[in-house]
């Protein structure tokens, strides 16, 4: 099974980039996982909010495949530790499909149309983040969670 990480804009960091990179590539000692990048919205300034999460919204839907579990980074998510979000994570690869994608929004969060497709939400933090830096935790997360999974000792050196 593959994971997809799909995101709005770029980065635009260079100190997240890098660790976006490093996890990413210990990522893919373990699974094929591919981080796909919405371009932000033109002309976003003339738009309403809702428009903006509507036009952000079909992109991301453009990128789901039948099968698929959409998995959404959300506020109002579902917090866990470290060692639950492994299981979370183990329970949702066990159930199949041919992928699981994460998303995180952008800056207005996601459309209602995004909502009513995911199967799950998860919050990192009762925190609020840049969405560019959530991807970065939430990489490092999915790591820290693999190294759990097959009882490596990164989860308590980390």
């Amino acid at each position: 099974m593959k994971v997809k990480f799909i995101c709005i804009g770029k980065t635009g960091k260079s100190f997240l980039e890098e660790g976006e990179h490093e996890y990413l590539k210990r990522l893919r000692h373990y699974l094929p996982v591919e981080k796909l990048e919405i371009p932000d919205l033109k002309n976003a300034k003339n738009l309403t909010v809702e428009q903006i999460k509507e036009q952000e919204g079909r992109e991301i839907i453009s990128k789901i495949q039948p099968g698929d579990q959409l998995i959404l980074l959300d506020e109002n998510g579902d917090q866990f530790t470290s060692l639950e979000f492994a299981q979370f994570f183990q329970q949702k690869f066990n159930a199949g499909g041919k992928s699981i994608l994460f998303a995180v929004g952008g800056a207005y969060g996601f459309s209602a149309e995004v909502y009513s497709l995911a199967t799950g939400k998860i919050s990192l933090s009762k925190m609020t983040f840049s969405h560019q830096m959530v991807r970065m935790i939430f990489f490092e997360q999915l790591y820290r969670a693999m190294t759990i999974l097959k009882g490596e000792p990164y989860h308590h050196s980390g």
